[in-house]
């Protein structure tokens, strides 16, 4: 891959939002030692969620593939005000996808690939990670998605 980070997002027509502002007593991001980590990002874009509601009902799996993606741009934006550069990911290490939904949806998965795809086509090889896809009842702001990250950072 060639370019940085922040170039590969700007061939997708994508670029980094402002960190978005906690609506709890909590930070956007935590750096220790070698790894930041993420607080979850729900998926706020301009000041308001792109879609509310649950997959399944109110919200279309497509509709809640792109707010996946909007939350791996949210963390991203996090990580990038804690390190300086997203240059600095040596590794995506862990992904932890939140789906709200109803309880016969069971496509989660395919809803939290808005996030991974992201992050492979941004950081290659470099972006595989572990990650988990829960469905639950309810996400704050009634979110469809919520998306919190572990990256390494050299």
């Amino acid at each position: 891959m060639t370019g940085t980070p922040e170039e590969r997002l700007a061939e997708l027509g994508l670029s980094l939002p402002d960190v978005v502002k906690p609506v709890a007593a909590y930070v956007p991001a935590v750096r220790s030692g070698s790894f930041v980590f993420t607080s979850g990002q729900v998926p706020m874009r301009d000041g308001e969620l792109l879609h509310k509601g649950k997959v399944g009902a109110d919200v279309t799996p497509e509709q809640a593939y792109e707010c996946a993606q909007q939350c791996a741009l949210n963390a991203l934006a996090a990580i990038r005000a804690e390190v300086g550069d997203l240059s600095a990911v040596t590794r995506v290490v862990k992904l932890l996808g939140f789906v709200a939904s109803t309880p016969d949806f069971t496509g989660q998965p395919q809803v939290v690939n808005g996030a991974s795809d992201l992050l492979g086509k941004v950081f290659g090889d470099l972006g595989q990670h572990a990650r988990s896809a829960v469905g639950l009842t309810v996400l704050p702001l009634d979110a469809p998605v919520e998306v919190e990250m572990i990256v390494e950072v050299g």
